[in-house]
């Protein structure tokens, strides 16, 4: 921040300082990198601002806490269940969102519904499109049943425009997509820039406490997937939400990574389909495939997403490699922990894939972040390796150490009434994991990955459709 410094002959000189279009980064003197970001040509001289704060007289008297009225704060349903449940419950007056994903993911198409979903309950609404023009976003709200009359759409990139209409429509929820093309008039920097970013989000804050206004904003990601802009953005509005997805699949995740109102840990779940997106309010049948029978190479975990119990199938295929250099292929999977269960199978369980192409898969496009799913890849590389098939459908949970022994997961008992909602009628689980047998669920407790496969063999295998014969006895396991 400038300020005001003696000089040698007693004058007063004011500091320069310079500052990072990209983000923020400040420097006293001029440079052509941004050491923060590594940004090239992006450092500018800041403006100087005044330091000096006085005192001003308050609007309204400070409020003992018990009077303050908290139904003002109450939430409101947006209409979309799943949306509301990464919201806590719904959108709460004066609340300002930030909605951010990737380019074509289905940022717009969602907030959309979620305006038009909001209108039809006679709330006024504002939807303002900055990127698009109305003519566009009328075309795609005909194809996903979004009209209604209490629905206003605006295209503009101006601030002052949208403050204009915000006083004359008066709407109980603005949505704007999006806050990188908005430019405020008399704001150094261009559209997207920290100091416009800053200024439009600071503007929208203002008029949405003010007015009690609830705000829908979108924002763009950069290319390592973060939100672009300023970190200081994040810090200005009340949730921030992520909007992820694999372009290849129709399936949506929407995460809350800050909430004031709800739980920080909650996801919600989309499709992406013709008639636009459609909330999945079971979304375990999504990761799972329609087979009638087990087959070979396949194990089902329970993964967490969020506080949310979601079942997913591992899928491995193990064939003779050609080259040299066998082939490890995952696909929503973690590469390194893959290869470190093919190491731990090698030397615990002497299930030997060194010379062979190993592939691992999930179904419907989920990625396995969590270490809950190290037992079914383990499970699912051995018997693809032994050609094993699975006489009853079973979950696998266990994180696997170097070692070869198995440690518990947070929320067992959770995950194990999930699966036995679904239908799963055993589940294989760490020693000490603190669960027992219920209901139509058998859990057979293990200790290490080795255990863990001599039960499998020994009591879910179906012995007449498996491609070899048990070999415990000679010390190796069947390949």
């Amino acid at each position: 921040m400038s300020e005001r410094v003696p000089s040698v002959s007693g004058m007063a000189r004011t500091t320069v300082e310079y500052r990072c279009g990209e983000c923020g980064w400040v420097s006293p003197v001029w440079v052509g990198r941004c050491r923060e970001c590594r940004a090239w040509g992006s450092v500018a001289e800041a403006a100087p601002t005044a330091s000096a704060t006085r005192a001003a007289s308050p609007r309204a008297a400070a409020l003992r806490i018990t009077e303050v009225a908290a139904e003002e704060a109450r939430a409101v349903p947006t209409g979309l269940g799943e949306l509301d449940r990464v919201l806590g419950e719904g959108l709460v007056p004066g609340a300002v969102v930030l909605l951010a994903g990737e380019p074509g993911v289905g940022k717009s198409t969602l907030l959309l519904e979620a305006a038009a979903s909001w209108a039809r309950t006679g709330r006024s609404t504002l939807y303002v499109t900055a990127e698009e023009s109305a003519a566009q976003v009328r075309r795609r709200a005909d194809r996903t049943g979004a009209l209604c009359p209490e629905l206003y759409l605006a295209a503009e990139s101006d601030l002052a425009t949208i403050l204009g209409h915000v006083e004359e429509l008066a709407p109980t929820l603005l949505v704007l997509d999006s806050v990188q093309t908005v430019s405020a008039d008399g704001t150094d920097g261009v559209p997207g820039g920290v100091t416009q970013v800053r200024e439009v989000t600071n503007a929208l804050v203002r008029v949405a406490k003010r007015r009690a206004m609830a705000v829908l904003i979108i924002g763009h990601v950069t290319k390592e997937g973060s939100i672009a802009g300023p970190r200081t953005l994040e810090h200005l509005v009340d949730v921030v939400l992520s909007f992820e997805g694999d372009r290849q699949s129709g399936f949506r995740m929407v995460r809350a990574a800050k909430n004031r109102f709800g739980p920080a840990d909650e996801v919600g779940c989309f499709e992406m389909t013709e008639r636009g997106i459609e909330e999945v309010r079971d979304p375990s049948g999504l990761f799972t495939s329609a087979q009638g029978e087990p087959a070979a190479g396949v194990a089902v975990t329970v993964t967490l997403e969020g506080r949310r119990p979601l079942l997913a199938e591992v899928q491995a295929l193990v064939a003779p490699s050609a080259s040299p250099a066998p082939r490890r292929v995952t696909h929503g999977v973690d590469a390194s922990r893959v290869a470190m269960q093919l190491a731990v199978l090698h030397r615990r369980a002497r299930i030997k894939t060194a010379t062979k192409d190993v592939y691992v898969s999930t179904v419907g496009g989920v990625r396995l972040a969590d270490p809950a799913a190290d037992l079914a890849v383990a499970v699912a590389v051995a018997a693809a390796a032994g050609g094993w098939h699975p006489a009853t459908r079973f979950v696998a949970l266990g994180e696997v150490g170097l070692s070869g022994e198995l440690r518990r997961v947070p929320d067992t008992a959770r995950r194990l009434a999930e699966a036995e909602r679904l239908g799963v009628t055993v589940a294989l689980v760490p020693r000490a994991s603190g669960v027992t047998a219920g209901g139509a669920l058998a859990v057979l407790e293990v200790g290490t990955v080795a255990e863990a496969l001599d039960t499998v063999w020994a009591e879910l295998t179906d012995h007449s459709r498996s491609a070899q014969p048990r070999a415990w006895q000679t010390g190796d396991r069947p390949l």
